[in-house]
């Protein structure tokens, strides 16, 4: 059967935009199969389940990826700017999608755009960050092939780190798991 819908489309629905995080086709009996959609609100986050048949007609939404320069946080909100056009945009925490705590000063990153505004941030899977303080390997953790210590690293964020990773070390983190995956 063909799908008309794609992981990562985004689409319009109910005057929402939405996009579109995965989709399954499931088969009940004789019945024709219903097709499964799941879907996040870009504005707040918010995961929504449709079938396809709900969404028909589908409409797909126009994006563009632009760069933008991380400036300043601003209470809540995280301060952007368009590499080209030098405008300044502020993205809430639901459009940064947990990223906060990779964000650097002067780094450069893609954001989604609808209709000129900037709906969502595309944060690197991962990233190099220097290790500001470890811990001494007494306070390591895990098992005789495993042992872990843990780290700070520049942004405070606290990872596990091998025994052999050291103050002034640079390793690169996951940043949709916040774990360390290797030394730079």
């Amino acid at each position: 059967m063909s799908v008309p819908v794609k992981r990562g489309m985004l689409i319009r629905h109910q005057n929402h935009v939405y996009a579109v995080t995965d989709f399954q086709e499931r088969h009940t009996g004789k019945q024709r199969p219903t097709i499964h959609v799941m879907l996040r609100d870009v504005r707040d986050g918010h995961q929504v389940n449709r079938t396809l048949d709900q969404l028909e007609p589908i409409e797909e939404v126009d994006h563009a990826i632009r760069h933008m320069q991380y400036l300043y946080a601003n209470g809540g909100q995280r301060v952007f700017m368009d590499s080209e056009s030098f405008e300044e945009f502020e993205l809430a925490p639901a459009e940064l999608h947990g990223g906060e705590p990779f964000l650097k000063d002067g780094e450069t990153y893609r954001v989604v755009t609808v209709e000129g505004r900037p709906i969502s941030l595309e944060m690197p899977e991962i990233i190099k960050l220097r290790v500001s303080t470890t811990a001494a390997p007494s306070h390591s953790v895990g098992s005789a092939a495993n042992v872990m210590k843990e780290a700070v690293l520049e942004n405070d964020l606290t990872v596990n780190v091998p025994l052999f990773i050291k103050t002034g070390d640079t390793i690169r983190v996951d940043t949709r798991t916040k774990i360390y995956v290797g030394k730079e």
